[in-house]
C-alpha cells in the first residue's frame, strides 16, 4: 500500500493546488448562508473526487490494471494520453495568461454564486472536483496507479482515501479559516482570493506542464517495462 500511496502523493498535492475552486469556495463563504453552504461545497468536492476515483478503481479491477504486480499496457497508454492532454492544456493556459496579473478576471458564472441554492452549491463542489480540466485527469491517473499497484481492494480503498484527503486540503483550508476565525477570516480570505484570481492562469499552466511531463514519463515507463 505504501508504494501506491507514494505514487499518488504528487498527484494529490497538485489537485490541492486549485486556485479557481478556492476562489469559488471563498465567494460561497461570503454569502449570507456562507458556513452551511461552504460545508455543502466541501461535501460536493469530496464526493466528486471519491466517486471519480472509485469508478477508476472499479474499471481497473475489472480491466486487469495489474499484471504480475506491474501496470497493464492500457494503464500506461492511459497515463500517456492524460500526460499529453495536460501538456496541451499547459500550452493553452500559458498563451491565455494576462500580461498584467492585476487585469485577471473571474469567470462570469462566479458573479451568480450569491444566488446559488444549497443544491447548486453542492453541485458546484462536485463539478469543480470531478469535472475540472486539471483535477479530473489527475484523479483518473491516481485511480489507475492505485488499481495497478497489485494490492488488495481494502488497501486500494485506503490509498484512494489518502489521495482524496490530501487533494482536498487546499479547498478545505478556507472553510477551516472561516469556521475557526469567525469575522477575522474575512481579511485573510480576501487576500487569498485576490492572489488566486491574479495568479490562477500562471499556476495552472505550470502545474499542467509539470504533471503532464510526469504522466508522460509514467506512461512511457509502463509501456516499455
Amino acid at each position: 500500500m505504501g508504494h501506491a500511496v507514494g505514487d499518488v502523493l504528487g498527484l494529490a498535492a497538485a489537485v490541492a493546488v486549485s486556485p479557481l475552486p478556492v476562489v469559488a469556495l471563498i465567494l460561497v463563504l461570503a454569502t449570507p448562508r456562507g458556513r452551511p453552504n461552504g460545508i455543502l461545497f466541501a461535501v460536493g468536492w469530496l464526493l466528486g473526487l471519491s466517486a471519480l476515483g472509485a469508478i477508476m478503481l472499479a474499471v481497473g479491477g475489472g480491466g486487469g490494471a495489474s499484471a504480475h504486480r506491474h501496470p497493464a499496457t492500457w494503464v500506461g497508454a492511459l497515463k500517456l494520453a492524460l500526460g499529453l492532454l495536460l501538456t496541451l492544456f499547459a500550452v493553452r493556459q500559458w498563451r491565455r495568461r494576462p500580461r498584467d496579473p492585476s487585469q485577471a478576471q473571474l469567470p462570469k458564472w462566479m458573479a451568480a454564486i450569491d444566488r446559488f441554492t444549497p443544491v447548486k452549491v453542492l453541485g458546484l463542489g462536485l463539478l469543480l472536483s470531478a469535472a475540472n480540466a486539471k483535477n479530473a485527469p489527475l484523479t483518473i491517473a491516481a485511480g489507475a496507479s492505485v488499481s495497478s499497484a497489485g494490492i488488495a481492494v481494502p488497501q486500494q480503498i485506503g490509498a484512494l482515501a489518502i489521495f482524496v484527503v490530501i487533494a482536498s486540503l487546499g479547498v478545505l483550508a478556507p472553510l477551516a479559516v472561516c469556521l475557526c476565525m469567525g469575522e477575522r477570516a474575512t481579511t485573510v480570505l480576501t487576500g487569498w482570493r485576490d492572489w488566486a484570481v491574479q495568479h490562477n492562469v500562471a499556476v495552472m499552466a505550470a502545474l499542467f506542464f509539470v504533471l503532464g511531463l510526469k504522466l508522460l514519463g509514467d506512461g512511457i515507463d509502463a509501456l516499455t517495462s
